[in-house]
């Protein structure tokens, strides 16, 4: 419960924002100039995924929008598609985490699986359907698995460094609610 106060509340959002900022910053510096023939994973959308399951009062919707957002137009992707995808996703997940508190971290990483999948297919037949040219499958396929197998890492920097940590069941807010 003393971690529910407005002001840890308002640094977390700030430091989402902050480390998702870092995180375009190195995806944007020029430190390989040959074509990628391996895709690493999305950090932005691992560190999404496992603050919204841990702390989804950490990472409110405008944040994740304004976020993706931004990332879509420096990445040059088409401006708004990964942003919608991720803002369901990450809404949905943070629906089914309140019914579903007490989960393992197994069960967690096969749901941010899943919906990751889903999401990533959805974007690609959406830019198939608008004959926007995209990458090879090989590499969304690479990027997906390497998302997948990076999250872990991911929830343990947070957890460890910064101490975004699931909420119990119990938990409630400075103001007596139920989170």
């Amino acid at each position: 419960m003393a971690e529910a106060r407005p002001a840890r509340i308002w640094v977390m959002r700030a430091a989402f924002i902050g480390i998702a900022l870092l995180v375009m910053f190195y995806r944007l510096l020029p430190l390989d100039m040959m074509p990628p023939r391996f895709a690493g994973p999305d950090v932005l959308v691992a560190l999404c995924f496992a603050w919204a399951l841990r702390r989804p009062d950490y990472v409110p919707a405008l944040s994740i929008a304004g976020v993706m957002l931004l990332a879509d137009i420096l990445f040059q992707r088409p401006p708004g598609l990964w942003a919608a995808l991720m803002l369901l996703a990450v809404e949905f997940l943070k629906s089914r985490d309140r019914r579903d508190r007490e989960t393992t971290f197994l069960m967690e990483w096969l749901r941010v699986a899943i919906v990751l999948l889903a999401i990533t297919i959805a974007y690609r037949l959406v830019l198939a359907l608008l004959i926007v040219p995209t990458g090879t499958a090989f590499l969304t396929l690479m990027r997906y698995a390497t998302t997948i197998a990076a999250y872990p890492l991911v929830v343990i920097l947070s957890q460890g460094l910064l101490g975004v940590r699931r909420m119990a069941p119990g938990d409630f807010d400075h103001a007596g609610r139920s989170l």
